[in-house]
C-alpha cells in the first residue's frame, strides 16, 4: 500500500491544456495562495452589476461546478461534457498501457488523482481468481494500492512511499483516518449487495452509507454529500474488487455524470486486471515448464568439472526453448549438450523437453555425436514440419584427453586454454535440426587438462545491438581477459567465470533466453589407468584377478584387493559366458576406484535372488552388496558393466 505525492500544478487534466494555451497570461499568484491553488474549488459568483468577468473559463475538472453558477449556458455545458469525455479517453488509455497487475492499478490511481478525485483506494480480491477457476471462500478484499493529493507544505510531504493513506473526513483536509487493509465480505450484507449490483454509487446513498464503513473498517468515516463514489470492479465473470474515489470539502462534489466516469474507469481496470492475471499465470506456467525441463543439478563425472547458468528472456518474451545437459557415458566419458528451439512460447518449451529427453535416450545408446544429431533431426520432423532447433553435442573422454563435437546450426564453442588463450573452435556448422535430409559431421579435437570449454546459446552473443559473430568475438576477449587475471598457471574459478561471462550482457541484450554450460577438463592421468584385453576363455577370470591385484599394489590400494578381486572375478565370469570377442577390463583411480568390464553381448545383466538349490546367480548380488555403486550400459558394440569402490 503506497502513497504517491502529487501536485495539482503538475497534473492538469489533458482536456484543459488547449484552453490554457488560448488563455491570456495572468498575473502571478501571491506566495500565500499556493496551498489554496493545489485543489481547485468553486469561485465566487461574478458581480453582474459590473458586467461579466473577462476571460472566464469553466473548471476543466470533470464534475466541477461551473464558476458562473448552477445555470450554465449550453455552450459551457457542452464544453464540460467534452472535457469529461477527453478525460475518460486519456484515463482509459493510461490504464490500458499497463501489462502486469501493479501497472494497471497504478495507472488507475495516477489517472484519477488529482484530476478526478483527491484520493483513491483500490481493493482487490485476495486471492485473485484466475480465468474460470472457482474463487476462494470467504470473499476477502485486500487494500492493494492507495493514492491521494498532498497539499503544498503539508506535514510529511515528500516522505517515503509506503505510508498508509489517510482519508479526508468531514471538516477539512487536516482530519485524516487510516483505512483497513483487509475486509471480509459478509454474504447478504450491504457491501455484498453493492458489489453484486456492479454499478457505482455515491457515498451518501443508502446502500453506501452502510457499505463504506464495512469496507474501510469500523469507526471510519468519509466526507458527507456527493464526495465519495464506491465503484465495484467486475471482470469478465465476477467481481474482483472495488475502488473508492474521494473528494475533499474544498472541492466541488461529484455530479451524476461522474458515476458514468467511475464506471468507465472501473470497467477498464477490472478487465485489464483479468487479462494481467491470466497473462501472469500463463507466463508462470511456461517459465516453470521451462525450468523443470532443465536439470536440477549437474552430475559430477570423473575428470571434468561442470557449471551452468540459465537466464529467461525479457518479460515480453520470457519463455524460450534453450536447454543444456550433461550426461555420463560409459568409460568415464561425458556428453555435453546445449540446444535452442526456435520461437518463444509454451510450445517451444514443450518441444525443448521432448528433444532433451530424446537426446538423453540416444546418449544412453552411446551413439556417435553425428548420429545423435541425425536422430534428433528425425524426431523434430515427426513433431511437425516447422519444429526447428539448433544443437551442439560433444563427448569428452578424460582418459584420451579428446573431445568429439558435432554441430547442428549452433554457435561454435569457445575453448579457454590454461595459459589464458581463448579460441573459437572450428566446428562444421551443419543445418538446424528439423530441416531434414542433411548429414552432420563430427570433428575430434584435443582437450588439454586445465582447459575450459564454454557452450552457450545465441542469446548470449546476439541482440538487437550486435550480430552473432561480433558477440562471439566479445565473448572470446572477455574470457581471455578473465583468464589473465588468475595467471598463466591457474584456471579461473568455474562459477565465477560463468558469472563474469553473463556480466558482458548490456541492457539491450536480453531479447532471448540464455543457456550456458562450462566444462573444466581435468582429465585422468595415464598413470591412473590400467587397461587389458582378455580372451573369452575359462582362464580369463583368474587372469583378471591377478592383473587387478598388481594394479592395486602399484597404487597402494592393497586394502581393497580381496573385495576387488572377488567382484572382478564375478563380472568377468558373466562377460566370458556370453562374449565372442575379447573382453576389456579397465581400472581407473581418481578419488574413487572404478572398474569397467566390456563385452560384445548386448544383453544387460539383471540382479535376481538365487534359490538355495541354484549353483549360480549370486554374482551381481555380491556386487550390489560390496560395491558403492554399480551399473550396466548398452553400447553400439555391446555393453559395459561397471562398479565403484571407495578408496581409503
Amino acid at each position: 500500500m503506497t502513497e504517491h505525492p502529487t501536485s495539482h500544478e503538475g497534473r492538469q487534466p489533458l482536456a484543459a491544456r488547449p484552453q490554457e494555451r488560448a488563455r491570456p497570461r495572468q498575473q502571478e499568484a501571491p506566495p500565500g495562495a499556493a496551498a489554496t491553488a493545489a485543489i481547485p474549488g468553486p469561485s465566487p459568483a461574478p458581480n453582474t452589476a459590473k458586467g461579466p468577468v473577462p476571460n472566464a473559463v469553466p473548471s476543466p475538472v470533470p464534475g466541477a461546478v461551473d464558476a458562473a453558477g448552477p445555470t450554465a449556458d449550453p455552450q459551457t455545458l457542452s464544453r464540460r461534457e467534452g472535457d469529461r469525455l477527453r478525460f475518460v479517453g486519456a484515463a482509459t488509455r493510461r490504464i490500458a498501457r499497463g501489462i502486469d497487475l501493479d501497472e494497471i492499478v497504478l495507472g488507475l490511481c495516477r489517472a484519477s488523482v488529482p484530476t478526478f478525485s483527491d484520493a483513491i483506494l483500490v481493493y482487490l480480491r485476495d486471492p485473485l481468481p484466475v480465468g474460470d477457476e472457482r474463487p476462494a471462500t470467504p470473499f476477502v478484499l485486500r487494500l492493494r494500492r492507495t493514492d491521494r493529493l498532498r497539499l503544498t507544505g503539508e506535514e510529511g510531504d515528500g516522505g517515503p512511499e509506503g505510508e498508509r493513506l489517510r482519508l479526508p473526513v468531514t471538516g477539512s483536509q487536516a482530519g485524516l483516518l487510516p483505512a483497513a487493509d483487509l475486509c471480509e465480505i459478509r454474504t447478504g450484507g450491504a457491501l455484498d449487495e453493492v458489489l453484486r449490483g456492479v454499478r457505482p454509487v455515491f457515498g451518501d446513498s443508502a446502500a453506501a452509507r452502510v457499505a463504506l464503513p464495512e469496507l474501510l473498517g469500523a469507526g471510519r468515516t468519509v466526507p458527507t454529500g456527493h464526495r465519495a463514489i464506491l465503484a465495484p470492479l467486475r471482470g469478465r465473470r465476477r467481481v474482483i474488487g472495488a475502488a473508492v474515489f474521494l473528494r475533499g470539502t474544498d472541492r466541488p462534489p461529484f455530479e451524476a455524470n461522474d458515476l458514468l466516469v467511475a464506471a468507465q474507469l472501473a470497467t477498464h481496470t477490472a478487465l485489464g486486471i483479468d487479462k494481467a492475471v491470466l497473462y501472469g499465470r500463463e507466463a508462470y506456467i511456461a517459465d516453470e515448464l521451462q525450468r523443470t525441463m532443465l536439470p536440477d543439478s549437474l552430475p559430477q563425472p570423473t575428470g571434468v568439472r561442470l557449471a551452468s547458468r540459465y537466464l529467461p528472456a525479457a518479460e515480453t518474451a520470457r519463455v524460450g526453448g534453450d536447454w543444456y545437459d550433461a550426461i555420463p557415458l560409459p568409460g568415464s566419458r561425458v556428453a555435453l549438450v546445449v540446444g535452442d528451439v526456435m520461437g518463444h512460447s509454451m510450445t517451444s518449451a514443450a518441444i525443448m523437453g521432448q528433444l532433451r529427453t530424446t537426446a538423453q535416450t540416444l546418449a544412453g545408446l552411446d551413439l556417435p555425436p553425428q548420429e545423435v544429431l541425425h536422430h534428433l533431426d528425425e524426431q523434430a520432423q515427426r513433431l511437425g514440419s516447422d519444429r526447428m532447433a539448433t544443437c551442439l553435442y560433444a563427448v569428452y573422454d578424460p582418459v584420451a584427453h579428446r573431445i568429439t563435437i558435432a554441430n547442428a546450426g549452433h554457435p561454435p564453442p569457445v575453448l579457454l586454454h590454461l595459459g589464458g588463450r581463448a579460441e573459437v573452435l572450428r566446428v562444421p556448422p551443419g543445418a538446424p535440426i528439423g530441416v531434414g535430409g542433411v548429414d552432420f559431421e563430427a570433428v575430434e579435437l584435443d582437450a588439454p587438462a586445465g582447459a575450459t570449454l564454454l557452450l552457450y546459446t545465441d542469446g548470449l552473443v546476439e541482440s538487437r545491438l550486435r550480430d552473432v559473430w561480433t558477440g562471439i568475438e566479445i565473448l572470446r576477449e572477455r574470457l581471455a581477459t578473465t583468464a589473465q587475471l588468475t595467471g598463466p598457471d591457474h584456471s579461473p574459478p568455474l562459477e565465477a567465470l560463468c558469472d563474469d561471462v553473463l556480466d558482458m550482457l548490456g541492457p539491450g541484450d536480453r531479447d532471448d533466453d540464455i543457456a550456458l554450460l562450462a566444462a573444466r577438463f581435468d582429465g585422468i592421468a595415464p598413470s591412473d589407468v590400467a587397461y587389458w584385453f582378455l580372451e573369452p576363455e575359462d582362464a580369463a577370470p583368474g587372469r583378471a584377478r591377478r592383473l587387478a591385484r598388481r594394479a592395486l599394489s602399484r597404487w597402494g590400494l592393497d586394502d581393497l584387493s580381496d573385495e576387488v578381486e572377488l567382484l572382478v572375478s564375478e563380472v568377468v565370469t558373466n562377460a566370458v559366458r556370453y562374449a565372442e570377442r575379447p573382453v576389456t577390463l579397465r581400472l581407473l583411480r581418481t578419488d574413487i576406484l572404478r572398474c569397467e568390464v566390456g563385452d560384445d553381448a548386448p544383453q544387460l545383466p539383471r540382479q535376481r535372488r538365487a534359490r538355495e538349490t541354484d549353483e549360480g546367480g549370486r554374482g551381481l548380488f555380491l556386487v550390489n552388496r560390496l560395491a558403492r555403486r554399480w551399473g550396466a550400459t548398452r553400447l553400439s558394440t555391446g555393453k559395459v558393466v561397471w562398479f565403484e569402490m571407495a578408496t581409503p
